[in-house]
């Protein structure tokens, strides 16, 4: 059965490759998949090595060697070799002032009735003291874990 996706470099794009891959700079996902491109390549005179051989050769299962020459085919060189950028940016809960309102909360005597804080006693007082609007547990905990405190 014929191949779906065929990789047919330009003279560039294979020049590319071998420059990315002889220089060793970059990712190992990105090594590889610049050596599979060059390895599947069927442009006349080019190695034109089978899926089984090239994933037999760089030790990699043959769904990588074809996932990478889909990406070639449909999307281009780039995105065949490059990771792929993040989809959203997170944007932080807290910004530093908050945050230090935050530990220096921690820092201080738990509300009467409890031995200690808790997460959630954290996050009603930051809201009830009007640092934030809506604060959850899970942000509370990040926050305090990043900035090593200690709680006791």
């Amino acid at each position: 059965m014929p191949k779906k996706y065929v990789v047919k470099l330009k003279r560039d794009e294979r020049q590319h490759l071998q420059t990315l891959s002889q220089n060793g700079k970059g990712s190992a996902k990105m090594l590889t998949h610049a050596r599979i491109l060059l390895k599947a390549d069927q442009t006349k005179g080019q190695p034109a090595w089978t899926d089984e051989t090239i994933s037999d050769a760089l030790d990699i299962s043959v769904a990588t060697v074809e996932r990478v020459r889909q990406k070639y085919v449909c999307h281009g060189l780039d995105a065949a070799v490059k990771r792929r950028a993040r989809e959203r940016e997170r944007t932080r809960r807290l910004d530093g002032k908050q945050e230090a309102h935050l530990i220096a909360l921690t820092c201080s005597e738990p509300p009467a009735g409890h031995a200690r804080w808790t997460m959630r006693l954290l996050a009603d007082r930051m809201i009830e003291l009007e640092y934030v609007d809506e604060l959850s547990r899970e942000t509370v905990r990040r926050t305090l874990k990043k900035t090593n405190s200690n709680r006791g």
